[in-house]
């Protein structure tokens, strides 16, 4: 492909589609269009009807930016998505929504999200949170210690994640500011399961990831409402997930 678009004419040759399909034809055989499976002949599309009982035209991608109007559907603009997929426009609480009543209805939901932030614990931890220091509970000499510590230091005590502890309040402004800002970045694809919650009570959403048994969790985390209110770039579910009200509002 970099030798089709760096060629010396500087435009395309009208057979640059065929050589690239030779090319890949000669090293991983041509694409099949029938194949036979236990007796019988499908194709790629037939095989995949009948053996993953899937309907893709169930399933809908829902997002959450104010550059687009609300219950609306835009192309999302991230790199990932080279096929130029549409998702459904929601405001951040009705995403949250979305989400719980997925899981509480048995439906799993497919979640694209950022997975660089600090508070993404790729360690023995399995959570992903979004940490802030609480003052309110400090003494005066504690806020007066905090307050003379580098940034270096003062960011080792707050991503120790030793215990659960406050996290930033997340708005729908500061999801559109991280995201105009490219803080926010399509980073993977993951698989929410089920929730789960903490010492004191807080809510997370139990996260199947796929970068092996990493963890205390077997491969499994943890993900707060706040990480995932701030940090999910879109949700893929199925459309019996999404309770009806915000149906209506889609025109699903």
């Amino acid at each position: 492909m970099k030798a089709v678009v760096d060629n010396p004419n500087k435009k395309l040759t009208t057979a640059w589609r065929e050589g690239i399909s030779s090319t890949l034809n000669n090293y991983l055989g041509e694409l099949p269009q029938k194949f036979n499976y236990q007796g019988k002949e499908y194709t790629p599309q037939s095989f995949a009807r009948e053996y993953t009982g899937l309907k893709m035209d169930d399933y809908v991608e829902i997002s959450s930016y104010t550059h687009h109007p609300f219950y609306s559907k835009f192309i999302i603009e991230v790199p990932d998505n080279w096929s130029w997929d549409e998702v459904y426009n929601v405001p951040m609480n009705e995403m949250e929504e979305i989400i719980d009543n997925s899981i509480n209805t048995g439906f799993t939901v497919a979640w694209a999200a950022d997975v660089s932030e600090k508070g993404f614990a790729t360690s023995q931890k399995g959570v992903a949170v979004i940490p802030v220091v609480d003052k309110t509970n400090m003494t005066d000499a504690e806020i007066g210690k905090w307050e003379k510590m580098s940034d270096k230091l003062k960011n080792e005590e707050l991503y120790k994640l030793a215990k659960p502890g406050p996290e930033k309040t997340i708005t729908q402004e500061l999801r559109q500011i991280d995201f105009d800002n490219y803080q926010t970045t399509d980073d993977h694809g993951m698989l929410i399961v089920g929730t789960a919650k903490d010492q004191l009570g807080n809510l997370y959403y139990k996260v199947k990831n796929s970068w092996g048994e990493y963890n205390d969790y077997n491969g499994y985390f943890f993900a707060s409402k706040s990480y995932t209110n701030y940090k999910t770039m879109s949700i893929m579910v199925h459309k019996d997930a999404i309770p009806k009200h915000i149906r209506k509002k889609l025109n699903l």
